[in-house]
C-alpha cells in the first residue's frame, strides 16, 4: 500500500510540475496581482489546484502582504491537503480572529491527521501512536460547546474513522448509538467504518446493511489510502452465511480491477494495488469456503509475479497451512520476515503455524507479541481467546448403540468414552482422566468391559504421544490396560503412527465374556499431497490370551474427485486382510479373510453464521468380503451423520450407519447410533 501512495505521489508531482510550467510561462506576461490572483481563481474552478497554488505563490512572492493573495494561499493549502502548513499560515491572517474561521481551520487540520492516521503506521510496532494522536486532537474540537454545531458534528465523524483505525471497535459503536439517537445521517465513509467496527465484534448482520448503503450512495472509485468497502462487505457475507454472496461479490471485485496502473506523464506501469488487496482477499474466502486449491493457486501466482511483497507471502503460507503443509508454510513466513518488518499480523500468522507443529512455547510467544502490540485489534482478541481455548481443559465424550446380529456384539450393544484432559502444563504436557464402558447382549449372556484410570499426553515438535493405565473394574477380565503410542509428522507428507495396548479394546466382547484378553500393536504410515490426495497402510498384530494370533493389514487410497464451495466428494479404495493362527475359537477369527471396497464420502457445510455452524457428510462403501472355505460375498457400509457448532469451543455430532457383511458365509447387518461431544477447541 505504501509504494503504491508514493508513486502516486510521485505522478502527482509530475502533474504539478507540467501545470507550474504552463503558469508561469503565462505570469511572465502578467503586470498586477490582481490578475494572478483572477486567473489563480479560475484555474481553481477548473479543478487544476495545482496550477492555482502556482499563481497564488506568484502573486505573493511579488506582493506578500497582499490579504487576498494570503487568504486564497490557506484555502488552496488546505485543500491540496496541506493541511498543517494551511493551519500556521492560517492563524497569522487577519480573519482568524474570527472564531468560526479560526475553528474551520483546526477542522481541516484534524482531517489531515484522520487521512493520515489511516496509512501505514511509522512504526508497525506500535501501529495506534498516529490514531490516538489524532483522536486526542479530534476530540477537544468535538468536545468544545463554543464551536459551531456543523463542525462539532464533522469532528465527531473525523473521531468515528481514527477510532476505528484504533482498533477502538466499542468507542465507535458507542459514538454510532448516539448519533443514531440524534438522527444523524452518516456520511458512506462513516457507515464504513461502524461496520467494520461491528465486524470486529461479529456483528455481520447489522454490518452488512451499512456496507451496503455505504458503497450504493459513495460506488467509487475510492481514496488509495482507503480500505475497499466491497471487501468488507464480502467478509460481512461470509460471516453472515451468505456464502454465495461472499464468492460472487468478492470475485466481481478481483475482476474489475486491473492488475497495472497507467499513470498520466509516469513512463511505465505500476501494479495496481486495489487488484491485490482484492485478490488476496478472495483467496481468503475461497479457503472459508472449502476451495484450498484454487486459493493456493491464486496466491502462488501473485506471489511469483511479485516475489517481494510479504503481505502475499504471508497470505501463501496460511493457504499452505490449510493444505496441510505447517513447515512449508513456516519457510514461506520466514522470507517474508526478511522482506518486511515484522508486525502483529506476522506475529499471528506464525503462532498459527506454530500450533500446527505443537511448538506452543513459540506460539505463546507469538502471541505474547500480538498483544503487546495490538492488543485493541479484533484479530489478536479472538487468536488469544482460541489459544485460552487450546490450551485450556478439554473434554470429550463418544457413544456408540448398536443392534443386530454380529457374532461378535450379539444383538445389542453398547460403547461409551470420555475423556478429561487437564490444560497445558509447561507448553508440553496434559493429564488425562478417562473412563471406558462397553456392553453387549450374546446369546450365552450380558457381557462388559468397564475401565478408569489416568494418563499423560506429551508434545514435542511435531509429536504427540501418550501413556495411559485403566485398571479393569468388570467381573471378566481383571486386566489393567496400559496402552501408549504417539502420532509423528515426519514431513509435510509423510506421518507415522503406532499404537500398544496390553489389554486391548480390540478384542472383541464375545472372548470378553469367556474370559479371554489379549494385546495389540498397530502402525500406519501415510503419505498426504495435500487434502486431494492420501494413502495410507497400516499393520496391526493381536496377540490373545488363548493362544491366538491374529494379523491383518488394511490399506486405503483417498482421491478428491469435486470440491465446490462447503462441499466436498471423495472416491477411493480400501483393501485389506487378516490371517488366524488358531480357528474354533469362541469370537469370530477365520482362519485368513480378505476384503476390498470402492469407498465415498460427501461433506457439505449447510448452514453457518458467525461462529455457529452446522455440516452433514454420507459415507458408503461397497465391496466384497472373502472368507477361507466360505467364497465372497457382497459386503456394504453407509452413514448419514452431523456435526453442529452452537459456538467456538462446543460440537456435538450423531450418525447412523448400517454394515452388511457375510460370517462364516451368512450375511448378518448391524445398526449403529453414535453420539459425540467435544469442550475446548
Amino acid at each position: 500500500m505504501r509504494r503504491t501512495v508514493i508513486a502516486l505521489l510521485i505522478a502527482l508531482s509530475f502533474c504539478g510540475a507540467g501545470e507550474a510550467v504552463c503558469a508561469s510561462t503565462t505570469m511572465q506576461v502578467t503586470a498586477d496581482a490582481a490578475s494572478l490572483l483572477n486567473q489563480a481563481r479560475a484555474a481553481r474552478e477548473a479543478g487544476k489546484r495545482i496550477e492555482a497554488l502556482a499563481y497564488c505563490q506568484e502573486a505573493l512572492a511579488r506582493w506578500p502582504d497582499n490579504p487576498e493573495a494570503r487568504q486564497l494561499n490557506v484555502t488552496l493549502l488546505s485543500e491540496l491537503g496541506a493541511s498543517t502548513r494551511a493551519m500556521e499560515l492560517g492563524i497569522t491572517l487577519p480573519s482568524a480572529k474570527d472564531p468560526a474561521v479560526r475553528d474551520r481551520l483546526i477542522a481541516d487540520y484534524d482531517a489531515h491527521l484522520v487521512h493520515w492516521a489511516r496509512g501505514e503506521p511509522a512504526d508497525a510496532h506500535h501501529p495506534y501512536t498516529e490514531a490516538d494522536q489524532a483522536a486526542a486532537q479530534i476530540q477537544r474540537l468535538a468536545n468544545d460547546p463554543s464551536v459551531p454545531a456543523d463542525i462539532r458534528l464533522r469532528a465527531t465523524l473525523d473521531m468515528l474513522v481514527v477510532l476505528d483505525q484504533a482498533d477502538r471497535a466499542d468507542d465507535v459503536l458507542a459514538h454510532y448509538a448516539e448519533l443514531k439517537k440524534q438522527g444523524v445521517s452518516l456520511p458512506p465513509y462513516a457507515e464504513q467504518v461502524v461496520a467494520d467496527a461491528m465486524m470486529q465484534r461479529h456483528d455481520a448482520r447489522d454490518a452488512v446493511p451499512l456496507y451496503e448503503d455505504s458503497i450504493r450512495r459513495d460506488p467509487g472509485p475510492y481514496d488509495p489510502i482507503e480500505n475497499d468497502p466491497r471487501i468488507g462487505l464480502a467478509y460481512a457475507y461470509l460471516e453472515d452465511g451468505r456464502m454465495h454472496d461472499a464468492l460472487s461479490s468478492i470475485h466481481a471485485l478481483a475482476d474489475s480491477e486491473a492488475r497495472w496502473l497507467h499513470l498520466r506523464n509516469v513512463r511505465g506501469n505500476t501494479q495496481n494495488q486495489r487488484k491485490v488487496d482484492a485478490d488476496t482477499s478472495a483467496a481468503v474466502v475461497e479457503t472459508d469456503e472449502g476451495l484450498l486449491k484454487t486459493a493456493y493457486d491464486r496466491l502462488a501466482a501473485m506471489s511469483a509475479e511479485a516475489p517481494g511483497n510479504a503481505d502475499i507471502r504471508r497470505e501463501l503460507a496460511m493457504a499452505e497451512l490449510e493444505r496441510g503443509w505447517p513447515r512449508r508454510a513456516m519457510d514461506t513466513l520466514r522470507i517474508a520476515d526478511t522482506l518486511d518488518e515484522r508486525d502483529a499480523d506476522a506475529a499471528l500468522d506464525q503462532a498459527t503455524a506454530h500450533q500446527a507443529l505443537y511448538d506452543f512455547a513459540a506460539e505463546e510467544s507469538n502471541l505474547a507479541q500480538a498483544q503487546e502490540e495490538a492488543g485493541r485489534s479484533g484479530r489478536v482478541q479472538d487468536a488469544q481467546a482460541a489459544w485460552d481455548r487450546y490450551r485450556g481443559w478439554q473434554f470429550d465424550l463418544t457413544h456408540d448403540n448398536g443392534w443386530g446380529n454380529n457374532p461378535d456384539y450379539g444383538d445389542r450393544d453398547e460403547e461409551t468414552q470420555a475423556t478429561l484432559a487437564s490444560p497445558l502444563i509447561d507448553n508440553h504436557w496434559r493429564v488425562l482422566a478417562l473412563a471406558q464402558y462397553a456392553s453387549a447382549s450374546l446369546p450365552e449372556g450380558e457381557v462388559s468391559r468397564e475401565r478408569a484410570g489416568l494418563g499423560v499426553e506429551g508434545y514435542l515438535h511435531a509429536l504427540q504421544f501418550y501413556l495411559e493405565a485403566l485398571p479393569s473394574a468388570d467381573r471378566f477380565v481383571k486386566r489393567t490396560d496400559v496402552a501408549a503410542g504417539f502420532n509423528w509428522a515426519i514431513s509435510d507428507h509423510w506421518s507415522w503412527s503406532t499404537d500398544w495396548s496390553s489389554a486391548s479394546n480390540d478384542v472383541p466382547l464375545r472372548a470378553q465374556y469367556y474370559g479371554i484378553s489379549g494385546n495389540s500393536v498397530s502402525t500406519a504410515v501415510q503419505w498426504r499431497a495435500s487434502e486431494l490426495t492420501s494413502t495410507r497402510l497400516a499393520l496391526y498384530r493381536d496377540c490373545f490370551s488363548d493362544g491366538n494370533l491374529r494379523e491383518g493389514w488394511l490399506a486405503d487410497f483417498v482421491q478428491r474427485l469435486h470440491t465446490a464451495p462447503n462441499l466436498t466428494l471423495d472416491g477411493g479404495v480400501e483393501i485389506g486382510g487378516s490371517h488366524n493362527s488358531d480357528i474354533d475359537r469362541p469370537y469370530f477369527n477365520p482362519r485368513d479373510d480378505h476384503s476390498y471396497a470402492l469407498t465415498g464420502s460427501l461433506q457439505n457445510l449447510f448452514n453457518q453464521y458467525a461462529d455457529r455452524s452446522w455440516t452433514q457428510r454420507i459415507d458408503l462403501a461397497v465391496g466384497g468380503y472373502q472368507e477361507l472355505h466360505y467364497g465372497t460375498g457382497l459386503m456394504v457400509s453407509a452413514r448419514y451423520g452431523q456435526i453442529f457448532q452452537p459456538h467456538l469451543g462446543l460440537r456435538f455430532g450423531w450418525g447412523v450407519s448400517w454394515h452388511y457383511q457375510p460370517y462364516d458365509g451368512r450375511h448378518e447387518s448391524r445398526v449403529v447410533l453414535d453420539l459425540t461431544m467435544h469442550g475446548g477447541e
